[in-house]
């Protein structure tokens, strides 16, 4: 199978790099600062979703903003601590792409997602985060937003996702969708191609965009 594009999008956290420990030990944590039991935090989708709606799911509407910045400062101060680590595959093919032909689209805020992809040496030209949209995934503007700042026609754009809530916004956004099977099993994910991790792919440039084909 090849997909053709001429950007490429990717989510960050389980698609990029992974920072599970980091997120499990900061959420667990802020949940404990803030009294919420482990039912009701089980009740709440949390992967791929931007802080704010998770926050907003839990607790009342005059705490969210303090508990934003507890959330933030936590997962930040974690970075150094092993708070991530590259997925397979990802060096590769990000330094196999041209910058101006992609984009990192994260529910994270800007200053943890430089924080996280600076600790891996990912330099994005093109960041979408949290701080940057009204609505989070799974909306679609995370992801239409990085084809507009691209200069791309969003059909000719594919979106890389571990998560449910992104391949959502990325399907709504008229976009092609990779599934990466990193935080999720294969059959919870809806897209037009599912692999391991970016490992499983080979890309090649070329003068009308980009190439993607699975790895024999």
């Amino acid at each position: 199978m090849k997909i053709h594009a001429q950007a490429l999008l990717f989510d960050n956290d389980g698609t990029l790099v992974s920072s599970l420990a980091s997120v499990d030990r900061c959420w667990t944590r802020w949940a404990v600062e803030y009294g919420i039991t482990a039912e009701e935090f089980a009740r709440v989708e949390l992967h791929g979703r931007p802080a704010v709606e998770i926050a907003a799911d839990l607790l009342p509407t005059d705490v969210v903003p303090q508990a934003l910045a507890r959330i933030e400062q936590l997962e930040v101060e974690d970075v150094p601590n092993d708070g991530v680590h590259l997925l397979p595959g990802t060096k590769g093919f990000l330094d196999a792409l041209p910058a101006e032909r992609w984009a990192v689209v994260t529910s994270a805020t800007r200053r943890l997602a430089e924080a996280r992809l600076d600790a891996v040496g990912i330099l994005p030209k093109t960041l979408i985060a949290a701080d940057d949209v009204t609505h989070g995934k799974p909306h679609p503007e995370p992801y239409l937003l990085a084809a507009r700042e691209l200069g791309v026609d969003p059909a000719r754009c594919v979106v890389f996702e571990d998560a449910p809530a992104g391949l959502r916004a990325g399907r709504a956004a008229g976009m092609t969708t990779v599934a990466l099977t990193t935080t999720h099993q294969a059959h919870e994910l809806e897209a037009d191609l599912v692999v391991k991790d970016l490992s499983a792919l080979s890309v090649l440039v070329t003068d009308g965009g980009v190439e993607i084909s699975v790895r024999a």
